[in-house]
């Protein structure tokens, strides 16, 4: 996508301006609870939502995309911190995975996301839905103590996972679970079908209902039913300011002694590849959702990334995906250019400045309500379903990725997932490389695509079940690559089967064998020649010239 002139957007301002606003609605609630989810201070998700709009909507080649903090890393963030002690240490390795996404895309690596598995990516989608659900139970319950959430624990002390999720419901505060059913309740009744396809309800966001439900009730039960009032503990904290100067004070700064900690490295290494997936996952989709069908450049989109995940880390904010959820919003809002991200972003920074005081009226419970509804759009029992009727070739390395994200971490989890989808991908080359198909003595073998030393045991195997007295037909026009040492086992057929009365006829096999010398043909229908069933082979005529 080329720069446009401005009079491009302002011709679209129209159509942007509301949009804009859309998304501010549903970004502001979101990018509270991510930051909440993620341990991390309220206010480094608004800086995250701030620079997502403000710079990453100019720099990406995307017209409709979204950026901003994500759910997808609330697990690595709340680990980082945990691990490096510091968020200030945590903001110099949001830094680091900005410049190695910014890098990634100058070394064109924005086909990146063409090489894991979908089965695998939507594993860790999953995974991270049902982390989101248990992890805001405590918060739904008005449970008072710290509560880490599953990205802490290991293996060797799941226990003291599910522990607090038993205290969380021993400890109930009436007010604030009241507020979280009924928001969750909105935001459900908000997904269903008939109030979507209301143009009213449409322009207005579920996500801000919720929000305005949940103060309106607070502020209504502090005054009449104090005992059912949420206390302040459950409510949003985002410093207030009172001039410019006291807005700039609130934002941190990295500690950059921690470029010394290779634990650094490793987590910002982990940002980069999982933000970029992420990413480059929701730019396919907000491409196919765009009705204009507008393609965004990938490498471009990375750089982007990488820009706005430098600044967002420079100045305490969390670190920034393209999310689909705001993308999406964008969209059915009647969003047209990046004009609109923008608005959002803008719409973020006066919120912050000038209404700080009314955003810390939010429960908490609210937020929670949010993340549980995000949590099991990404967990949701249908799309278990859905892998099971694609077969265990999906199946089992949708689960195994969740598995083992839930048991380990995020990376390994990953790491886990990938090296079981090979296997299955591995597998069905294995299976479809090479067929043999049989007509009582007639036997007709064919490489159906790029053969190599993996389907070995498989010819071995093919060839093994051809009987004496019949004849083989070797066919290789399909294939583009066939590796060494597949000619050298048919080679070894080939002087076998005379022996059974077996004769052979081969089709484009030598000349896609590029190591393979002229000698090495002469050397094997000499042999076939002296053969006592003889001259029962016709090998790729246009090369031996037979």
């Amino acid at each position: 996508m080329t720069q446009q002139p401005m009079q491009y957007y302002f011709r679209h301002l129209k159509d942007d301006l509301p949009a804009g606003i859309v998304v501010f609605l549903v970004a502001l609630p979101l990018c509270l609870g991510i930051a909440l989810a993620s341990g991390a201070p309220l206010f480094a998700g608004l800086i995250a939502g701030m620079v997502g709009g403000l710079v990453v909507a100019w720099l990406s080649g995307s017209q409709l995309s979204v950026s901003g903090p994500a759910a997808g890393l609330t697990v690595i963030v709340y680990n980082a911190i945990e691990t490096l002690g510091s968020f200030q240490g945590f903001l110099v390795a949001v830094i680091i995975a900005g410049i190695m996404q910014l890098v990634a895309g100058f070394l064109k690596a924005g086909v990146i996301g063409a090489f894991f598995p979908s089965a695998v990516i939507k594993g860790m989608l999953a995974a991270i839905g049902l982390i989101l659900i248990i992890k805001q139970i405590p918060h739904a319950t008005g449970y008072n103590e710290h509560f880490g959430g599953p990205e802490a624990y290991t293996h060797e002390d799941v226990h003291e996972f599910f522990f607090p999720i038993l205290d969380a419901f021993s400890s109930i505060s009436q007010g604030v679970v009241l507020i979280c059913m009924v928001a969750l309740l909105i935001l459900i009744i908000w997904e269903r079908p008939w109030f979507k396809n209301q143009k009213f309800f449409k322009l207005i966001p579920g996500p801000l209902i919720a929000v305005i439900w949940g103060v309106l009730y607070n502020l209504g039960a502090e005054r009449w039913a104090p005992d059912w009032s949420v206390s302040a503990i459950h409510l949003v904290k985002v410093p207030v300011s009172n001039n410019i100067g006291e807005f700039l004070n609130n934002f941190i700064f990295p500690d950059y002694s921690y470029w010394a900690n290779p634990q650094v490295y490793l987590i910002a290494a982990t940002l980069a590849i999982i933000a970029s997936l992420e990413t480059l996952l929701s730019l396919e989709a907000v491409d196919k959702l765009d009705p204009l069908k507008r393609t965004a450049p990938t490498n471009r989109e990375l750089k982007a990334q990488g820009v706005g995940n430098i600044i967002s880390g420079l100045i305490g904010g969390l670190p920034i995906t393209a999310v689909i959820v705001r993308s999406s919003g964008n969209i059915n809002a009647g969003g047209k250019t990046p004009l609109s991200c923008f608005i959002h972003g803008l719409c973020i920074l006066l919120s912050v400045m000038f209404f700080a005081k009314y955003i810390n009226y939010v429960p908490l419970g609210c937020l929670a309500a949010i993340l549980l509804h995000t949590g099991f759009k990404l967990a949701k029992p249908a799309l278990f379903m859905d892998f099971y009727r694609k077969g265990w070739s999906q199946l089992v390395p949708f689960v195994i990725t969740i598995t083992a994200i839930l048991t380990t971490d995020l990376l390994i989890g990953m790491s886990i997932g990938v090296v079981v989808g090979l296997f299955f991908v591995i597998k069905a080359n294995y299976r479809a490389a090479i067929t043999l198909t049989q007509d009582k003595s007639f036997y007709i073998l064919t490489l159906n695509k790029d053969v190599v030393f993996l389907n070995k045991s498989l010819l071995r195997k093919l060839l093994s079940h051809i009987k004496p007295n019949s004849t083989l037909t070797i066919d290789a026009s399909k294939s583009q690559f066939i590796d060494h040492d597949i000619i050298e086992t048919i080679d070894d057929f080939l002087v076998t089967a005379p022996n059974h009365n077996i004769s052979v006829e081969i089709y484009d096999l030598y000349e896609k064998a590029s190591l393979k010398r002229h000698e090495d043909f002469v050397i094997l229908k000499d042999h076939y020649d002296k053969s006592p069933s003889g001259n029962n082979m016709i090998i790729d005529n246009k090369i031996m010239g037979l």
